[in-house]
């Protein structure tokens, strides 16, 4: 059976910067990605420090899972994206950079963006969570 995906934005709830406040997913198959880090071919935190370079290596990393299973960025129904910061314009910032990217599309979706306080990896500042509607 193919996935269709319809996303939608209700006139009663409030302008999105770019994403959907509704994505729906007929039947299919689904893949659910683990978070990905800004962790190289070695597991090396790639970017110390670096929020842009770390964003970079989560964007690499997540092309390439979804691209093992056959999937685009076209293809993700929900993101959540996960920030070591407090600072409102630092998060904008990143959304910025993940939208700009060569995954941006997939931000198109049901997404959210979260700061927090720390994440599993010393010195990691992002991490993207990814649901993707496969093709046939």
């Amino acid at each position: 059976m193919t996935s269709h995906i319809t996303r939608l934005n209700p006139p009663q709830l409030h302008p999105t910067p770019g994403y959907h406040h509704i994505t729906v997913v007929s039947a299919g198959r689904t893949a659910h990605l683990a978070g990905q880090c800004p962790l190289d071919l070695t597991g090396t935190l790639v970017g110390p420090g670096d929020l842009e370079a770390q964003i970079d290596q989560v964007v690499a990393n997540a092309l390439t899972a979804l691209a093992a299973v056959g999937a685009g960025p076209e293809h993700v129904v929900r993101s959540v994206i996960y920030v070591v910061t407090a600072d409102q314009p630092v998060l904008a910032g990143a959304w910025q950079r993940l939208t700009d990217s060569a995954i941006g599309p997939a931000f198109g979706t049901a997404s959210t963006l979260l700061g927090v306080a720390q994440l599993g990896y010393t010195g990691q500042l992002v991490e993207l969570d990814l649901t993707a509607a496969l093709p046939d």
